[in-house]
């Protein structure tokens, strides 16, 4: 069981596969973890598809309309992009063509992903349940997907 140091920068996310705990990053991404915590405590993603799940790269949620193309009502973020590299764990979030689109969608790495350093914003790290996410389901799109069954921060369990 992973040491929660900072209940209020992390996320309990329980899945169709079981609990998956990330740990936030305010320090590289405020504003992408301000939206994170703001959509998790309202309840946003729960029920929400993994939607995008390609093997050897990552699983990708967040739209509730679970066709890839969909987000929250809230305003498009600027990217924040860092020096934080795409590795195994990676909370990431989704993006168009336009670095400045991220809204509501993350995908999370199954392996190390180089290639989008510096063009994709990162906002937290696994620390417990990557095991979890391994089991989802895979698929482009996915049948039968696997979802967010809740997400929360975890100061507010």
């Amino acid at each position: 069981m992973a040491e929660i140091k900072d209940p209020e920068n992390t996320i309990v996310m329980e899945t169709t596969k079981g609990k998956v705990v990330i740990e936030l990053m305010p320090d590289v991404a405020p504003a992408h973890v301000a939206r994170i915590k703001e959509l998790s405590r309202e309840g946003f993603y729960d029920n929400v598809v993994f939607h995008r799940v390609i093997d050897g790269f990552m699983a990708q949620t967040g739209d509730p309309t679970g066709t890839g193309t969909g987000g929250s009502d809230k305003p498009d973020l600027e990217a924040e992009f860092s020096n934080v590299s795409h590795a195994r764990g990676t909370c990431s979030m989704a993006r168009t063509q336009n670095p400045n689109s991220a809204n509501s969608q993350f995908f999370i790495c199954f392996e190390d992903a180089p290639w989008l350093n510096k063009q994709y914003s990162i906002w937290g790290q696994v620390i417990e349940g990557m095991d979890n996410v391994d089991k989802i389901k895979r698929g482009e799109p996915v049948r039968d997907p696997d979802s967010i069954v809740s997400m929360r921060v975890a100061a507010d369990l």
